[in-house]
C-alpha cells in the first residue's frame, strides 16, 4: 500500500478557488469526462495552468475509473 505525501494531503484538503471539491468533480461528470471541455473550464475557471490541468483531470479519471 503506498503512503500519501503530505503535500497531497494539503492540496486534497483545500477548496478549489472558491469551490469545494466535490463541484469540480460534478462539473467533470457534466462535461462527460471529456478532457479538452474539462481543462478549459479549469483554466477559465480558477486560471489553472496546464500542470494543474493535466494532474486534476488524471486524479478525476482515476478515481472516477476506480468507483463509479
Amino acid at each position: 500500500m503506498s503512503s500519501t505525501s503530505q503535500k497531497h494531503k494539503e492540496f486534497v484538503a483545500e477548496p478549489m478557488g472558491e469551490k469545494p471539491a466535490y463541484v469540480v468533480l460534478g462539473q467533470f461528470l457534466v462535461l462527460k469526462k471529456d478532457e479538452e471541455l474539462f481543462r478549459d473550464w479549469l483554466k477559465d475557471t480558477c486560471g489553472a495552468n496546464v500542470k494543474q490541468q493535466g494532474d486534476c483531470y488524471g486524479c478525476l479519471r482515476e478515481w472516477c475509473d476506480s468507483f463509479l
